[in-house]
């Protein structure tokens, strides 16, 4: 039992000492992005601290990481409902699938929703926005990996889907989000991201102006997004650290 306890003891003290942002880390990962975009275009970073304390947003914030992005919405409502201030300093997006039953709360919550997946899911965001008067920034989600275990509109479907977007009065798409399979080579990533930055060019100009912004690429793909021409790059352990 003592052994036990002096092990859990060293373990949280691992933990205090441990930084909230490796500061060295996150500027690699400004200068890979500089060095990498392919176009006049820099991605912005979106922090993102599922799992982690409002202390780590704070020290995001210290750095001018000022996107943030939450996977799930309890979680979301614990960190930012209860510090307010922290809550209007950042822009918030939910990054991590959204269930019909807590739309209404992410509405409330969140700027941008960045995993809408469904005709059906869009028309609840539309409606549950259009009671509060807001217009909902969204990202629709494709599944360019045509990964099974993942969600997302087909690259056939995502037309469809914004043709259906851009009669919704209380929707404003800002752009396509994508999550890669794993197991991919660097080559096989970087054209799925090409794909998709196509596809959301196409949008843009044949179907609704505003879808300007591809969210692509994480902690350990995002070289080839940035090479890719992603506008968003959704970026966590690189610098937060291992959960």
């Amino acid at each position: 039992m003592t052994r036990v306890k002096k092990a859990k003891t060293n373990k949280s003290m691992d933990e205090k000492a441990r930084p909230l942002i490796n500061i060295a880390a996150l500027e690699k990962v400004r200068k890979t992005i500089k060095t990498e975009a392919n176009s006049k275009i820099i991605p912005k970073i979106i922090a993102v601290t599922k799992t982690r304390p409002i202390e780590s947003v704070r020290a995001a914030l210290k750095e001018n990481l000022f996107i943030v992005g939450e996977n799930q919405v309890q979680e979301a409502e614990q960190k930012f409902l209860k510090d307010t201030k922290i809550r209007e300093k950042i822009e918030l997006h939910l990054i991590g699938s959204l269930q019909s039953n807590k739309v209404k709360r992410a509405i409330n919550l969140f700027d941008v929703i960045q995993t809408v997946d469904s005709i059906k899911l869009l028309k609840k965001i539309n409606n549950q926005a259009e009671k509060i008067k807001k217009k909902q920034k969204v990202f629709m989600q494709i599944n360019i990996g045509r990964d099974k275990n993942k969600r997302g509109f087909s690259s056939q479907e995502i037309f469809e889907a914004c043709k259906e977007a851009r009669k919704l009065k209380n929707i404003e798409v800002k752009g396509l989000m994508t999550i890669l399979p794993f197991g991919k080579t660097k080559k096989e990533n970087e054209k799925l991201f090409t794909e998709t930055k196509i596809i959301q060019e196409k949008i843009e100009k044949n179907y609704i102006l505003s879808c300007k912004e591809t969210s692509m690429g994480m902690s350990g793909d995002y070289i080839e997004a940035v090479k890719s021409g992603a506008t968003l790059i959704r970026i966590g352990s690189a610098f937060f650290g291992p959960r």
